[in-house]
């Protein structure tokens, strides 16, 4: 039961992070491997 537990929170933290990643790239702050287009915030 507590590994169904802990896998439910892992999927829960993952989903959430994809979540803001996808929300950033849409809003212009992500950046890809390609820098050209990043202005300099890309490392």
């Amino acid at each position: 039961m507590g590994t169904v537990v802990v896998g439910a929170v892992l999927v829960g933290i993952v989903a959430l992070s994809v979540r803001s990643m996808i929300r950033d790239k849409k809003n212009g702050k992500g950046c890809s491997a390609d820098c050209s287009h990043c202005q300099g915030r890309c490392h």
